[in-house]
């Protein structure tokens, strides 16, 4: 093991030590900071060939970038982007494979990308999580966590804690999300109730068919003081069994494997906040410019060796601005969840998805499109709330998708006990298999 592995818990320890440990109140100090670890990162951002083409495509400098609105004159990046880049780099450098970390994301977009990161920014990324879970109140060095085995980091169970553990410090059970279905929850559930773990970690599909297991077979669940669903946005519908099942302690956090989290919704605030002191989140209109509403472009502050500046990641959000710090109030989803029409014009599948929002009786949902004239929907009955009956809430989808597209569409309604997650462990609310021509 290289000694930049060996020191990244060091590393990991330090930059905790650096960030806000709470949302801070003063706008001035936010910005401040944020600004002056924008032209930093710019200016580290201009010796690297990948975005010093960029600065010369909009004959900028970094004496140009000293604040979030300034990115607007930077051309965006996506995946593609990145995962050429990384490429090059990994081709380019073999006598740094040992020492960098070589992730991937899940692919829930589109093509899987293989992204690079130093000991160093791994550290940050752990870092920037801790700090996330500490701002809602969470311990980690005192606290009990539940959570699955990720797929950047396997590790295996144990039936014993480790000295350190049994000291009570850093305490962590993990699990593996394969057996997170059918009669394998069980034993999940039995695990957290014995655990009594303060927080706990899974996807939000998979905490979802936690909670209608010990619905439907009528089980204790133990109420952490806080949980996070990871990896998959956490739609209204889920929110309100969540919070039924497993407490008002729920954590929204949003971001990406490229760039960590970066915007948080706690229990105790009413918008999203963003972690400004790590990251820059910007909303682009369809131009590329800045708005309130509109595509959600991320900027990473403490990647140094592979930086990610004004990366477009598929997503739509709704904002204001205030006091120039801006606040997140709705995260839409995907922009590739497109809606495909035989005319060959494609509508987002956003308005189609608010139509279970709301409706009583529902815990889980799927639209899927089979084909030109044909949607799927696929429904999980919520046990606890029978007020609406099977009859009234197919009437209602029903109804509803006639008004968003009159007679285009045969609506196919499948009662399931639960949904399953897709191969990569996620579970989209809306999937086209419309095969392109």
């Amino acid at each position: 093991m290289s000694l930049q592995k060996k020191l990244k818990n060091v590393y990991t320890l330090g930059y905790l030590m650096s960030l806000d440990k709470k949302i801070p109140d003063d706008p001035a100090v936010i910005k401040k900071k944020q600004n002056q670890k924008i032209h930093e990162i710019m200016k580290i951002a201009y010796n690297i060939p990948f975005y010093r083409e960029r600065f010369d495509a909009s004959h900028t400098t970094p004496d140009d970038y000293h604040s979030s609105e300034d990115l607007e004159k930077f051309p965006t990046c996506n995946k593609a982007d990145l995962r050429l880049w990384m490429q090059q780099e990994y081709d380019a450098h073999p006598e740094m494979h040992g020492e960098w970390d070589v992730l991937s994301t899940s692919g829930s977009s589109g093509i899987p990308l293989k992204f690079l990161q130093t000991q160093k920014e791994s550290a940050c990324v752990n870092a920037n999580w801790i700090r996330v879970l500490m701002i809602a109140g969470y311990n980690p060095f005192t606290g009990k966590m539940f959570s699955f085995e990720t797929s950047h980091k396997h590790v295996s169970t144990k039936k014993n804690d480790s000295f350190v553990q049994n000291l009570g410090i850093l305490r962590r059970m993990v699990v593996s999300e394969k057996d997170c279905v059918g009669d394998g929850i069980r034993g999940i559930i039995e695990q957290i109730n014995d655990y009594k773990p303060d927080m706990l970690c899974f996807r939000r599909n998979a905490l979802v068919r936690i909670a209608l297991y010990a619905q439907k077979h009528n089980l204790p669940l133990h109420k952490p003081t806080y949980y996070v669903p990871v990896s998959e946005m956490v739609d209204e519908v889920s929110k309100k069994l969540l919070h039924e099942m497993f407490g008002t302690g729920l954590i929204d956090a949003y971001g990406c494997s490229e760039t960590g989290s970066c915007i948080v919704k706690y229990p105790q605030y009413d918008t999203y906040r963003i972690m400004n002191d790590t990251h820059v989140v910007n909303i682009y209109d369809a131009e590329n410019h800045l708005a309130n509403d509109g595509k959600v472009i991320l900027t990473t502050l403490y990647k140094k060796t592979f930086p990610i500046i004004n990366y477009e990641i598929g997503d739509l959000a709704k904002s204001y601005v205030k006091d120039g710090i801006r606040y997140i109030t709705e995260i839409q989803g995907r922009m590739n969840d497109l809606v495909k029409h035989e005319s060959g014009v494609e509508s987002s599948a956003l308005e189609l998805m608010k139509i279970p929002n709301g409706t009583v009786g529902i815990a889980q949902f799927r639209f899927v499109q089979k084909d030109y004239h044909t949607m799927q929907v696929q429904l999980v009955a919520d046990p606890n709330n029978t007020s609406k009956s099977k009859e009234e809430i197919e009437a209602h989808i029903l109804s509803s998708m006639e008004k968003l597209y009159g007679d285009e569409f045969t609506t196919q309604i499948d009662w399931m006990d639960v949904l399953p997650p897709d191969a990569n462990g996620k579970m989209r609310c809306f999937a086209c298999q419309v095969e392109e021509n």
